[in-house]
């Protein structure tokens, strides 16, 4: 049976407000807003926020109707701490209740991660605890793994390392380079961070011993052997 005008109504006033916070591009940007334009989704796109003002994600995000701010962290020199008491200024402004980082590059302080925990979530192009940081795909292929590929994650102080919430994992071929292993690894990326920000939006996520638990979700049975026997 069809939602009728009221139903659908009545669960968008109802969907959690998100911020998506970019530098670039904003693919995994694009994703999420996406996934959140069917009114089913149980969070909305509220503001697209970005440290740079040519940051190209800004566009994308304006022509999908979707309000834009740009809060430049050169305007505060060295200080961390004053470019985030305007950015989490901003974020209550708008009433937002969900962060999610999609390449903003910016480390955070424990200040501003403090008054987001458990509602801060960032994707991350690498099967974490693995390949922390920067050049995942060309740090991958040099360790020779046979499986690569993308986490979501609650956000912490420390730098790539809150609770898993979901991971994604490709083979890695003997003729990969960067390149072509970062292209299906974005895709994984963009299919399982709206996976995330679901869960999260449902009440669905809690955390025991920095351990994400997801209520309703079986546990997998199937084996991923890579190379393929």
């Amino acid at each position: 049976m069809a939602a009728s005008a009221v139903d659908i109504e009545s669960a968008q006033r109802a969907r959690m407000r998100v911020a998506i916070l970019i530098s670039g591009r904003g693919s995994n940007m694009v994703a999420l807003i996406e996934a959140a334009a069917d009114p089913a989704f149980p969070a909305e796109i509220a503001l697209v926020l970005s440290n740079r003002p040519d940051a190209a994600g800004l566009a994308r995000a304006a022509a999908a109707g979707i309000a834009t701010k740009v809060i430049d962290h050169k305007d505060f020199g060295k200080n961390r701490e004053a470019f985030e008491q305007v950015l989490h200024a901003t974020l209550e402004a708008h009433d937002i209740a969900c962060v999610c980082l999609a390449g903003f590059m910016r480390l955070l302080t424990p200040w501003f991660v403090g008054r987001w925990e458990g509602r801060m979530i960032n994707v991350h192009p690498a099967l974490l605890p693995a390949f922390k940081g920067l050049d995942t795909h060309a740090r991958a292929l040099a360790a020779g793994v046979r499986l690569h590929g993308a986490t979501v994650h609650l956000v912490v102080p420390e730098m790539d390392s809150g609770p898993i919430i979901v991971q994604g994992a490709v083979a890695v071929g003997d003729d990969d380079t960067p390149d072509t292993l970062a292209t299906r690894v974005l895709a994984v990326e963009h299919r399982i961070y709206p996976l995330a920000l679901r869960w999260l939006a449902e009440g669905r996520i809690t955390v025991t011993a920095d351990r994400c638990r997801i209520a309703g979700v079986p546990t997998p049975d199937r084996v991923l052997v890579a190379p393929g026997g």
